[in-house]
């Protein structure tokens, strides 16, 4: 199920909003490719704290 407008897994609800919003981002892509919900949502929010430390 992709998440849009604020509708996100409650697995980001802890997370700042700028996180948040990139890892739905990310988990959205993955699930176009075919990857499963839940390896997607927790592979979203990695990537997008990998890619937050990279801007640092």
């Amino acid at each position: 199920m992709p998440w849009y407008n604020g509708d996100y897994p409650p697995a980001y609800k802890n997370q700042p909003e700028y996180l948040r919003e990139k890892a739905v981002e990310i988990a959205n892509a993955l699930l176009k490719e075919g990857v499963e919900e839940g390896i997607a949502i927790a592979t979203g929010l990695k990537r997008a704290r990998e890619f937050f430390d990279e801007q640092e």
